[in-house]
């Protein structure tokens, strides 16, 4: 009895405020007539793209009522409202999801009543059900009519809410434009990287290895023992020069994650922040990360392609970490999840981690979205600092 008053509870309360906005649509009816005769004579006809901002305001408020009652997202597909008076007006009235809160709006002028019918149940099911339920042992018959009549309206406004094919292959042909261009830009970034790291470390590395060889060929026939030292600073400039072409390489691949996979490349990653380096956040000490890969290291392994991303957006996590978060210790999630590979990097440091900072999470957002992944950053003031990287793949 009280599991079935406590739905019905919940069930009013949803339907309540579904007609609490539905009332509120009722009164958003001058508004409408406002816009409507102010396009007519053309001179309010800039009122015409605000109106349907803020229609699609109040149906982002129905969208998320509706998915707190049946906890599934209803995804908008909106064409951005942008440029001249005219470009928007023509926006505004061509885009399908216009249309679509029209018809939702009309509807829940109507549907949204449905509180009504819910609150002559109330007095009625206590007493028949508290009957019905404490002497004959039987379950609830009235109650759960209101919870039925919540159901519906959240059925009703999913069905009127949800984009349209058209409104949906729109939004995701906009997405996958922008990401192919996160990509070209994440591209052009990288190979930019590497000319630097060509032409700064290895390059210089070579043409000073070539001249102390020039030298130790001229020194050697009058001076042996300074053509000698000359060679072996040679051969420790060709050391560095491979350190360097070494390190340009992990740079575009590592190979330790062609021969290990992604969770011992991450171990091993893991491993080098534990000594001291230069601007490491701890006292003296290196960079302490602890991993945990959720069994990922059996069975079958994920798209090189998207180990790669993984890996590079657990390093970049990483060096964030160990230059601005002020802790020394960072802790690696990896793990499998019905559609594809999630990271999660966690930090308890001060947070306030800013994309447009040049803290590098710009160029795993790129990176990640040339994949199709997502990415989300949580870094309040004060922290943790939780950076989460989920990358679709078929296992």
């Amino acid at each position: 009895m009280w599991k079935s008053v406590r739905r019905a509870g919940w069930a009013t309360v949803h339907l309540f405020l579904a007609a609490a906005m539905a009332f509120g649509t009722w009164i958003f009816i001058t508004v409408l007539l406002i816009t409507a005769v102010g396009t007519v004579v053309v001179v309010g006809v800039w009122l015409l793209p605000e109106t349907v901002l803020l229609v699609r305001r109040i149906a982002g408020a129905k969208r998320s009522l509706t998915a707190a009652r049946t906890g599934v997202r209803i995804p908008e597909a909106y064409r951005p409202l942008t440029g001249t008076v005219r470009e928007r007006v023509v926006t505004a009235v061509r885009d399908p999801g216009t249309r679509a809160d029209a018809r939702w709006m009309a509807a829940h002028w109507c549907y949204g009543a449905l509180f009504a019918l819910a609150v002559p149940l109330w007095p009625v099911g206590l007493v028949v059900d508290g009957l019905w339920c404490g002497l004959l042992h039987r379950e609830a018959v009235v109650l759960p009519l209101i919870v039925r009549l919540a159901d519906l309206e959240a059925d009703w406004s999913t069905a009127l809410l949800k984009p349209s094919p058209q409104a949906q292959l729109t939004a995701r042909v906009r997405e996958l434009a922008a990401s192919r261009a996160g990509a070209v830009a994440a591209h052009e970034a990288e190979l930019r990287r590497i000319e630097r790291d060509l032409h700064d470390g290895a390059q210089a590395q070579l043409v000073a290895l070539s001249v102390r060889i020039g030298l130790a060929r001229r020194a050697y026939g009058g001076d042996r023992d300074a053509g000698l030292r000359l060679l072996d600073e040679a051969q420790e400039q060709a050391e560095k020069a491979l350190a360097e072409l070494r390190h340009v390489v992990r740079g575009i691949h590592p190979p330790v994650l062609s021969d290990r996979g992604l969770t011992g490349a991450v171990r091993a990653l893991a491993a080098s922040w534990g000594s001291p380096r230069p601007g490491d956040a701890g006292s003296g000490g290196g960079l302490q990360v602890t991993v945990d890969d959720g069994g990922l290291g059996q069975g079958v392994r994920a798209p090189a392609a998207v180990e790669a991303a993984a890996y590079f957006a657990v390093a970049e996590s990483l060096t964030n970490v160990a230059k601005y978060s002020g802790v020394s210790r960072a802790e690696v999630r990896l793990g499998r999840v019905r559609r594809g590979l999630r990271v999660r990097v966690r930090d308890e440091g001060c947070g306030g981690a800013d994309e447009a900072g040049g803290s590098g999470l710009l160029g795993m957002r790129r990176r990640v979205a040339a994949l199709d992944g997502t990415m989300e950053v949580s870094s309040p003031a004060g922290g943790p600092t939780v950076i989460d990287v989920e990358l679709p793949c078929v296992w």
